[in-house]
């Protein structure tokens, strides 16, 4: 009994096809390495950076409505979030329109400028994502490229043999499925998390904007107009024994 082959001795394999392929099919495969690696990075990292901005929210809302004045909530806001950001350019704002010679009304001077930091905090968020887009919607052609070659070199083996024979044209067209396979692989990742991100940009987005209508409301108003800080659980009632 002839003892089993070992596991890289696989004629069809992934390694084979890409020996078989020569650098063109190694090319290929390492530009689709790239571009997934990037994107998974992409993924992961503005993952984080959205939770992060998300948790920010939730301690603001808890914490900064319920100072007694907009120093004191500024000073409880964690430094170089983007709610302490949004903060410190209204306040920067505010005390810029007492210095201005030409008169311009508070409530434009104000919505400019949290609308133009708002912008900036939405616009770091969405760095990253068009490469999520690119990559979605390239590694397929990318893929495709490497089965063409693949398919090509099938055709000469098929021209050189006379004759269409499964052991001249496997190797060639195994080539060529492998890379459509990675090619899709990498693709199908990039286009859900794209989309996934860029559905929890806008949720992020429009918690920043209602915190910043809330600001504003709040300092052309004085302090007139105050959102109410969000009620915390009450704490479990201590069980008898």
């Amino acid at each position: 009994m002839a003892p089993p082959a070992a596991e890289g001795s696989n004629p069809y394999g992934l390694m084979a096809a890409l020996e078989q392929g020569g650098l063109i099919a190694q090319t290929v495969f390492g530009i689709l390495v790239i571009m997934s690696a990037a994107s998974w990075y992409i993924m992961f990292t503005k993952l984080l950076e959205q939770q992060k901005v998300l948790n920010q929210g939730k301690a603001a809302r808890a914490t900064f409505w319920s100072s007694p004045s907009l120093r004191d909530g500024q000073a409880k806001l964690e430094k170089n979030s983007a709610y302490r950001q949004i903060v410190d350019d209204g306040l920067i704002a505010q005390d810029q329109h007492t210095k201005l010679t030409d008169p311009v009304d508070q409530h434009e001077w104000l919505l400019g400028s949290l609308a133009r930091s708002q912008g900036a905090i939405n616009s770091k968020l969405g760095n990253g994502l068009a490469v999520l887009a690119t990559v979605g919607s390239t590694s397929p052609f990318v893929g495709l490229f490497g089965t063409v070659i693949g398919i090509y070199r099938a055709l000469i083996k098929i021209g050189a043999a006379g004759q269409a024979s499964i052991d001249a044209v496997a190797g060639p067209v195994g080539e060529a499925l492998i890379m459509t396979a990675l090619g899709l692989a990498v693709a199908v990742p990039a286009v859900l998390g794209y989309n996934w991100l860029l559905r929890r940009n806008k949720v992020v987005s429009e918690q920043l904007a209602a915190f910043a209508t809330d600001l504003h409301g709040y300092m052309v108003s004085a302090g007139a107009v105050k959102p109410v800080a969000p009620a915390r659980a009450p704490a479990p009632a201590a069980v008898k024994k």
